[in-house]
């Protein structure tokens, strides 16, 4: 009877630290849903709707918060989803963004981040063990505001493309010299078993539906 009890209680321990661990990660592709519905709907978006048709790829940087006095840094965690031939999107491998920095600056800033993949080049960085924003792959921001026009960036020929929306004061915000690396302990938790970043968004041989909504969102007609 004791060894029944403590077999069931160190079962239910690891159900239950399994399933709080799983609610961390669909919190963030929860939040990840939420940035992309909002800043694509935007009036200030407009570009970014434009270049969402064209993408190869995106990550998604739900809440990038940076911060510092005279050193700073930056972290945050997302996603990264691939679009098929079929024009359909992967379910998310889980990535996080940092970095280090010295010079003049002084604030806390919070950002929402779209990183839109435009080129083959730039899927093919973004799913290495650690990539870093500018160096492996050329990277352009995005422009903002109602009265842009669609295809402005196009000509730019960036392998990524970024659009963010910040909250907060932060001088001198960039993304150059950031690394974005995957999460494969939340991949696994996620899908329930070991797979790689390629096993998820190219291969596709897992899915959860906590994703469908953010997956569905992606979609810009």
């Amino acid at each position: 009877m004791v060894k029944w009890f403590a077999s069931a209680l160190a079962a239910l321990v690891l159900w239950t630290g399994s399933a709080y661990a799983q609610a961390e990660e669909q919190e963030v592709v929860d939040r990840a849903r939420i940035t992309v519905s909002s800043m694509l709907s935007h009036p200030d978006f407009r570009e970014a709707r434009a270049q969402m048709r064209r993408a190869k790829g995106v990550i998604v940087i739900p809440s990038l918060v940076k911060g510092g006095f005279i050193l700073g840094g930056e972290g945050g965690s997302g996603v990264l989803l691939v679009r098929g031939r079929d024009g359909s999107w992967s379910n998310p491998s889980f990535v996080t963004m940092g970095a280090g920095s010295i010079g003049l600056q002084i604030g806390v800033q919070t950002a929402e981040v779209l990183f839109m993949i435009m080129t083959d080049k730039g899927l093919q960085s973004v799913m290495a063990d650690e990539f870093k924003v500018g160096a492996d792959a050329s990277i352009a921001v995005g422009p903002m505001g109602a009265g842009v026009e669609a295809g402005t960036t196009a000509n730019l020929r960036a392998d990524i493309v970024s659009f963010s929306r910040t909250q907060g004061l932060f001088g001198g915000v960039s993304f150059e010299g950031s690394l974005i690396k995957p999460r494969g302990s939340w991949n696994e938790r996620y899908y329930g078993r070991q797979v790689s970043v390629r096993d998820i968004v190219i291969e596709r041989r897992v899915s959860n539906p906590g994703a469908d909504a953010l997956r569905r969102a992606l979609v810009v007609n």
